[in-house]
C-alpha cells in the first residue's frame, strides 16, 4: 500500500506569518512530550506541509491516554499568560484572526483583555451580539480583570484551539492539529473541548484529573473559560454564538 500523501495548505492571500505561527505552535507543543502533533514537513510564507494522519474511530482507551497527555502538556507551561511559542516572535492567529500576544502575569487581565474583548469588539460592529448583551459581557469582562477568578496556577502551555475538530483520533492515539498555542489557563483548553462535544470526553477529563488534578470548582467555571472561544465564534459565525457568549457572561457573573 502506498503512503498516504503529506498534507498541503496553501494560501497566498496569508496574512504575515499565518503557517510559521502554526508551524511554532505545532514545535512547541511537541517540545512537551504530551499529546502528540502533526510533524512539520515545511513551512514558508503562504504555504505549511504537516505529515498526513490516517484516521480511526474514536476509543475510549485512547480518549484516555489523550486526556493524560494533554495534562503533560499543560505541565510543560510557558512564560507568561499570552506568550507566544518559545523562540517565535511574530504575530499569533486563532483562525483567520489575529490572537494577540502577551507577557502578563495576572490571567484575569490577560484573558479579558486580549481573549474576549478584542472578539466581542467585532461581533456587535457585525450585529452578532446586541448593545444590551455586549454590556453584559464587558461587565463579566470587569470581574475577570479585577482577579476575581485568578488563582495560584502559572500559565499552562495551551493548544489554544482545542475544539473536536482539531482532534484527530489515529490507530495510535490522538494526535493534535491547527494549534493557536500561547500560555493561558489549563480550564480554557478544556472547556473549548467541551463546547463542540468530544468524544469519550468523561474518559478524557478522568484521565486528565488522574494526572494533574483540577481545583475544586472547575465545572462550575467552565462558561467563564468559553468566553474567549464564543466571543470568536460571535466575530464571524452569527448572532447564535452572540446569545451564547451572552448566557455564559450571565453564568460568570452569577459566579463573581
Amino acid at each position: 500500500m502506498n503512503k498516504p500523501l503529506d498534507f498541503v495548505k496553501r494560501r497566498t492571500d496569508a496574512p504575515p506569518r499565518f503557517f510559521e505561527a502554526e508551524a511554532a505552535g505545532l514545535s512547541w507543543l511537541a517540545d512537551a512530550h504530551g499529546v502528540p502533533v502533526v510533524s512539520v514537513i515545511d513551512v514558508k510564507p503562504g504555504h505549511l506541509v504537516v505529515e498526513h494522519v490516517e484516521e480511526e474511530p474514536p476509543t475510549s482507551e485512547a480518549a484516555r491516554r489523550f486526556g493524560a497527555g494533554l495534562a503533560v502538556t499543560h505541565r510543560a507551561g510557558a512564560a507568561a499568560f499570552g506568550a507566544p511559542p518559545d523562540g517565535y516572535d511574530g504575530p499569533l492567529y486563532i483562525g483567520n484572526r489575529p490572537l494577540p500576544a502577551a507577557h502578563e502575569g495576572a490571567w484575569g487581565r490577560f484573558y479579558a483583555r486580549d481573549r474576549v474583548l478584542p472578539y466581542l469588539e467585532i461581533a456587535q460592529r457585525v450585529g452578532n451580539v446586541t448593545d444590551a448583551a455586549a454590556q453584559v459581557v464587558r461587565e463579566a469582562c470587569d470581574a475577570v480583570a479585577a482577579g476575581d477568578f485568578d488563582d495560584d496556577e502559572p500559565p499552562a502551555r495551551l493548544h489554544g484551539d482545542l475544539w473536536t475538530g482539531n482532534v484527530l483520533w489515529s490507530r495510535g492515539g490522538v494526535v493534535l492539529i491547527d494549534p493557536a498555542a500561547h500560555g493561558g489557563h489549563r480550564e480554557t483548553d478544556l472547556a473549548m473541548l467541551a463546547l463542540f462535544g468530544c468524544p469519550f470526553l468523561g474518559d478524557v477529563l478522568e484521565a486528565y484529573e488522574s494526572e494533574f488534578p483540577l481545583r475544586a470548582g472547575w465545572r462550575e467555571r467552565i462558561a467563564l473559560h468559553q468566553l474567549h472561544p464564543l466571543a470568536v465564534h460571535a466575530a464571524g459565525h452569527g448572532p447564535a454564538y452572540g446569545d451564547a457568549l451572552h448566557a455564559a457572561a450571565r453564568a460568570v457573573l452569577a459566579l463573581a
